[in-house]
């Protein structure tokens, strides 16, 4: 006779980490890819869901915000009774969903990575042109670490780089904003892909192997999940974005296709090697 299988003893929950984002029915990036990446590297990962995106591999066909006191209700949810060991925030959309996000994590105790999404891998904006400003004035200067890439820096402070020698430069007009760390995402830019890390005074660079992949959809929320996970796990904030970094290169060697476009990274690519 076969015994049922004894359940293992209660234990310890691992770091918590909360993402503030939108869905991504496609399930490359947003709300979805935070959590693959956060329970990739081994915390728990909880959310509160800001928008709702129609999105598959061929782009964002269309999006809906959630009303304000419903973002507020899950974050009140969250942080009222699990509480978080590190946040991070990516589509949020609107002037209202920004501002009340930063609102509500004010008190939250907790290093908080803001991903400043502006468009999606796409092209399609995910965030309203009059909510620049918001993310400028009230979310970043609760920022612990922000993530733009270089559209969103152009877009946040009218900063255009063109070469690498222009990171420093980027990463200091975002640093006027007032977010504690700033990392410049250049992977866009020709040659060796390099991110700038850049808190006011020291300044590190990341470098990584270009890959030709084209299947890269999640890429910047996974890096910013993976930095939220990192710093949740006792890392500081270059050895966070270091491991984050490696981890993220990973996923995009093992991205792979889906639907007729642009598939997603692998966020499980660890478990598959």
């Amino acid at each position: 006779m076969t015994q049922n299988p004894v359940p293992p003893a209660a234990s310890a929950a691992p770091p918590l980490v909360l993402t503030v984002a939108g869905s991504d029915s496609g399930g490359g990036a947003g709300i979805q890819a935070d959590l693959k990446t956060m329970l990739a590297l081994g915390v728990h990962g909880m959310s509160v869901i800001a928008a709702v995106t129609a999105q598959n591999s061929l782009g964002v066909q269309g999006y809906w915000e959630l009303p304000v006191e419903a973002v507020r209700a899950q974050l009140d949810s969250v942080l009222s009774d699990i509480g978080v060991h590190a946040v991070k925030t990516g589509m949020l959309a609107s002037t209202a969903l920004v501002e009340a996000v930063a609102a509500g994590l004010a008190d939250a105790g907790a290093p908080v990575v803001v991903d400043p999404v502006g468009v999606s891998k796409h092209g399609d904006a995910l965030l309203a042109a009059d909510a620049v400003d918001a993310v400028r004035t009230a979310l970043l200067p609760a920022a612990t670490v922000v993530t733009p890439n270089l559209w969103e820096v152009e877009q946040l402070t009218g900063v255009k780089v063109v070469d690498e020698s222009g990171l420093r430069e980027a990463a200091e007009a975002v640093k006027a904003l007032g977010p504690e760390w700033v990392l410049v995402k250049g992977g866009h830019l020709p040659g060796e892909p390099a991110d700038l890390l850049f808190d006011g005074e020291r300044e590190h660079r990341f470098t990584a192997p270009r890959h030709d992949n084209r299947h890269t959809h999640g890429t910047g929320c996974t890096l910013a999940s993976a930095i939220a996970s990192y710093l949740a796990l006792g890392e500081d904030v270059p050895g966070a974005v270091g491991k984050a970094k490696e981890y993220v290169t990973g996923a995009i060697a093992a991205g792979f296709p889906l639907g007729t476009g642009i598939g997603p990274v692998d966020h499980g690519w660890r478990t598959r090697t």
